[in-house]
């Protein structure tokens, strides 16, 4: 059974930097079998695919995103991490941390963790 659970503060203050972090049990992040994805929901919106880090370390980032994004692992600790800088308000969102198992198929999610941009 994969499990992954997300943490980081809740709270961010606008163009401060997000930072989260995904522990992940049950499976390896190095195991080729999988990937490892970050995606968020706003209030009132549908679900953003915001990058996603590969068994060998390789990223993707979303467009959108793709300035302000760093996603990056610690292979010791079988955990990979978010970093958004720059954050505004329409960041504020629940973020969610997956586990893709080929081909997009997103098979675990942690429970995800409310972030909220306000100063």
């Amino acid at each position: 059974q994969v499990q992954l659970q997300e943490s980081g503060p809740g709270l961010v203050k606008p163009s401060q930097t997000l930072s989260l972090t995904c522990t992940v049990s049950g499976a390896s992040i190095t195991a080729d079998t999988d990937a490892w994805t970050w995606i968020r929901q706003a209030p009132g919106k549908g679900l953003e695919w915001m990058g996603v880090i590969n068994y060998d370390g390789s990223t993707y980032y979303s467009p959108a995103l793709k300035i302000r994004s760093s996603i990056s692992r610690d292979t010791s600790n079988n955990t990979f991490s978010l970093q958004l800088t720059s954050v505004t308000p329409e960041d504020t969102a629940v973020y969610y941390c997956v586990r893709d198992g080929g081909w997009g198929s997103l098979e675990d999610w942690g429970q995800g963790t409310q972030v909220t941009v306000s100063s």
